[in-house]
């Protein structure tokens, strides 16, 4: 037992160690996700056949890092690393804690943290029901989940940082996933130009911890910030719409 345990741990550190770097100081940023749980949490994912080792960083986040991985057939996919020390798991507790499906969840860092990693999974599964654009989620383990990668060679940008071409089909697109989501009874509560992804000019939704079902006390509450965000940002880029607009067409009131 002792011999396997050391060899496990032996194995861990190599995958950590064959992770491509340019060099020590770039990856200093993302160190503080590396601790030895989340390296055993990786080693178990990759030993099960998920992935086969970490590529480059993409974010990060206000609680994750974000990394894209390799798998063994060659494919690029996302892994999403919950740092378990530096996150707020007491914002992410008030968040979960109005969720009927979470509700008997203890103010315990790690539980909070494990199961905030399980509500983005099972958000976007049900997202994806919904035919709202998300990442496919593949799978996930303790703080760490992976799931589809959105691009080509290159991760697709969030809107923030390239605004559509067509202002007003990107907008009806943005608002159809809006409804869809809305129709299946769930508000993003997260959603901004820094959530969403424009993809060749399609938005794909993203980071999906923030969201609850509308029969959350607090969903409405959300909701009413999404769409403010929504009419921030496409006024600030030139298209005109106003929160009234939105709300109607998402609604339908």
């Amino acid at each position: 037992m002792v011999k396997f345990y050391v060899k496990r741990l032996i194995n861990t550190h190599e995958l950590f160690e064959a992770m491509p770097r340019k060099s020590r100081e770039e990856w200093k940023v993302w160190g503080n996700v590396f601790d030895n749980f989340t390296i055993r949490t990786l080693f178990e994912l990759s030993s099960k056949g998920h992935f086969t080792n970490l590529q480059s960083p993409v974010s990060v986040g206000k609680e994750s890092n974000v990394f894209t991985a390799k798998t063994s057939d060659g494919r690029i996919i996302i892994a999403k690393i919950y740092r378990l020390e530096s996150c707020d798991f007491n914002r992410m507790y008030d968040y979960i804690r109005f969720d009927p499906r979470f509700m008997n969840l203890k103010r315990q860092r790690r539980k909070v943290i494990f199961s905030w990693v399980q509500r983005e999974f099972r958000n976007l599964m049900k997202a994806r029901e919904l035919n709202v654009r998300v990442p496919m989620p593949i799978v996930f383990k303790n703080n760490v989940m992976l799931e589809e990668f959105i691009g080509d060679e290159k991760p697709a940008p969030k809107l923030k940082d390239l605004y559509p071409k067509n202002k007003k089909e990107f907008f009806e697109k943005v608002i159809k996933n809006m409804k869809a989501l809305y129709k299946g009874k769930f508000v993003h509560a997260d959603l901004s130009e820094f959530n969403i992804l424009n993809y060749n000019d399609n938005p794909v939704f993203i980071d999906f911890s923030t969201c609850p079902p509308l029969n959350n006390s607090m969903a409405q509450e959300y909701f009413t910030r999404d769409i403010k965000n929504i009419a921030r940002f496409f006024n600030k880029i030139g298209f005109k719409t106003s929160e009234e607009e939105i709300k109607k067409k998402v609604t339908g009131k």
